[in-house]
């Protein structure tokens, strides 16, 4: 993936219109879903970003066809997977390879994954796919480079307690469950709108999954899977992204191809700190500044609570409310790095390891975890090229940019691009945003 420089010149709100990409954190697990078939699967309204074609050369390197037949189509057929072993580079960018042990266990009985990397925002622990492989009845083995896990006699239903409701976890052991044999019970479950499509397309591959009242879901495995057809939802994340960055610019975005219950608190946070949401249709939304902002107190959280992922672009919206806003980041324990760069830009923000809110799971841990927020500040271009870290904090130092007096530039755009695809293109007309290519 090439690399390159953003520059944005800022100072002036943000007005246009703008169509939500299909959700990365969606389609790329659902392209991981269809190699549990017997036959290809069709996925429509799938974005052209970064993230999905790692996914399809890690895919491919198994031996799984992927084509794009449209600019928002793509089919996965996995009937000519030939082998056990993950052998793409560009995999170790993302936490995709993960998913496919419970894949390649299925197919082989034995399965070989490059370590995983993904964003710089903390550990990002693989022990509980560990402990879902052995419970299902497998194995693993990890070493400096790899993971490999075997199966010890036949992968079986398992009743699994997630220590913490992970998203990737729970996603490992429904495809674990689902032709395992047996019955499953997942407790403790991620429950994200992600999480509920992916159950919906391997109930039509034909899975029988329930998912009951208090993070438990329950599998009934079956002995195969077919192909479907699956559309898949639009980016709540992204949508939340440019909501921020109308309102932080005092401008108005329609953003479209968005279901509005999946923003779910973020309207609420975005509603309380100033911002304003008009419905424009099932799909369609408009966010603008509804008046002064004001400062609050955030707590990031699993679904249905505000989302980890929402936490670095709303964090720049509140360096412009009056008064002291109070961040506290409860999923990821170093999430908080990008906010160096905004102090760089003028944002006054003071990071603490304490817990601001009531304590969580990494209470006196030495986590950097908390931040105060001292608003109303003005930014600036900062001096030099600012390298992007990872997705999220590159789209804050994209809306950081859009407010501050100067001229901004990012370098490390494809981190950005993973998740949002080019900006430059997509905002053109909106942001004065210029892309360079090394």
């Amino acid at each position: 993936m090439s690399s390159g420089t953003y520059t944005i010149t800022g100072g002036a709100p943000v007005n246009g219109e703008i169509t939500c990409y299909g959700a990365k954190n969606f389609t790329t697990k659902a392209m991981v879903a269809a190699c549990l078939g017997d036959g290809p699967t069709v996925l429509t309204n799938a974005p052209q970003i970064g993230d999905v074609e790692i996914t399809a050369n890690l895919l491919r390197s198994v031996g799984v066809a992927v084509d794009r037949q449209d600019a928002s189509t793509l089919r996965i057929d996995p009937t000519p997977l030939h082998s056990h072993r993950v052998s793409t580079p560009d995999s170790r960018s993302n936490r995709i390879p993960i998913l496919m042990l419970p894949v390649l266990l299925h197919r082989f009985g034995k399965a070989e994954i490059p370590r995983l990397d993904g964003c710089d925002i903390g550990k990002r622990a693989i022990d509980f796919h560990e402990a879902a492989v052995l419970a299902f009845g497998g194995k693993t083995d990890v070493d400096n480079t790899h993971m490999a896990a075997t199966v010890v006699k036949s992968l079986k239903g398992a009743h699994f307690e997630l220590p913490y409701p992970s998203v990737g976890a729970t996603e490992t052991c429904l495809f674990l469950s689902v032709l395992a044999k047996g019955t499953t019970v997942i407790k403790n479950a991620a429950i994200e709108p992600e999480i509920m499509a992916l159950v919906t397309m391997l109930r039509a591959m034909g899975a029988v999954i329930f998912v009951s009242p208090g993070r438990e879901i329950r599998v009934e495995g079956v002995a195969k899977l077919s192909g479907t057809t699956m559309h898949c939802l639009g980016d709540r994340i992204e949508a939340a992204s440019w909501a921020t960055l109308a309102c932080a610019t005092n401008g108005s975005m329609v953003v479209h191809g968005i279901l509005p219950e999946t923003l779910n608190n973020f309207l609420a946070y975005y509603r309380q700190i100033g911002g304003g949401v008009e419905l424009l249709g099932e799909q369609s939304m408009r966010f603008f500044r509804a008046g002064d902002l004001r400062p609050i107190m955030l707590e990031t959280d699993v679904y249905p609570g505000f989302s980890t992922d929402w936490q670095q672009p709303f964090a720049v919206l509140l360096t412009q409310a009056e008064g002291i806003s109070a961040v506290h980041e409860t999923v990821y324990e170093d999430r908080l790095g990008y906010t160096r760069v905004l102090n760089d830009m003028g944002a006054k923000i003071q990071v603490s390891h304490e817990c601001v809110g009531a304590p969580c799971r990494f209470h006196h841990r030495g986590h950097a975890h908390s931040a105060l927020i001292m608003g109303k500040t003005p930014l600036k271009a900062p001096a030099g090229v600012v390298a992007v870290p990872d997705l999220r904090a590159g789209l804050a130092y994209v809306i950081a940019a859009a407010l501050a007096e100067g001229e901004t530039k990012l370098s490390h755009i494809e981190r950005i691009e993973r998740g949002y695809g080019d900006i430059s293109k997509r905002l053109a007309g909106m942001l004065p945003i210029g892309k360079s290519v090394a």
